[in-house]
């Protein structure tokens, strides 16, 4: 069984990364989707409600899980068996960056591979940072985001 894992911040979901989340379930047999809990990065949805997000707009999708973890996405990998990171690349700017942590992981972990993914064009400028902002703002990002997510926003936003 080919297990595959689509990690990240996801502070939201965004299409983009349905888009991603979607395409890699075709490659896989099962796509972990993990998120990250990254001490260095100032979130606006805490661990639990970007999972809750997560599970409520893609927990039906294929052979799935939604999950998070703390630590190197490497020894998660090496603890759930999984045999592909998929990543998203949405610009030239997030392949260098992409690549290099590629590189690192092959170097810790050799028998897991990672996959790039180019975002669809209708997605290429979509970032959770972006939508923030807009939505911040009182910006319309229904096209932006999964109907639950724009619901979830401005919830939190808006109290």
């Amino acid at each position: 069984m080919r297990i595959g894992i689509y990690a990240g911040s996801f502070d939201p979901l965004t299409n983009g990364h349905l888009d991603i989340f979607e395409r890699a379930n075709v490659i896989c047999d099962k796509v972990i989707i993990a998120v990250a809990k990254n001490i260095t990065k100032k979130t606006l949805f805490n661990i639990e409600e970007r999972v809750e997000m997560i599970k409520e707009c893609c927990g039906s999708v294929g052979n799935s899980e939604v999950t998070s973890f703390n630590g190197l996405l490497i020894d998660y990998c090496r603890e759930k068996g999984v045999s592909v990171i998929i990543r998203g690349i949405r610009a030239i700017i997030d392949f260098d960056y992409e690549y290099a942590i590629a590189l690192l992981n092959r170097r810790l972990l050799p028998e897991v591979e990672t996959i790039f993914l180019v975002a669809n064009s209708e997605y290429s400028f979509i970032s959770s940072s972006m939508v923030k902002e807009v939505a911040g703002y009182g910006g319309d990002v229904s096209t932006l985001v999964p109907q639950f997510v724009n619901d979830t926003l401005a919830k939190k936003l808006f109290k």
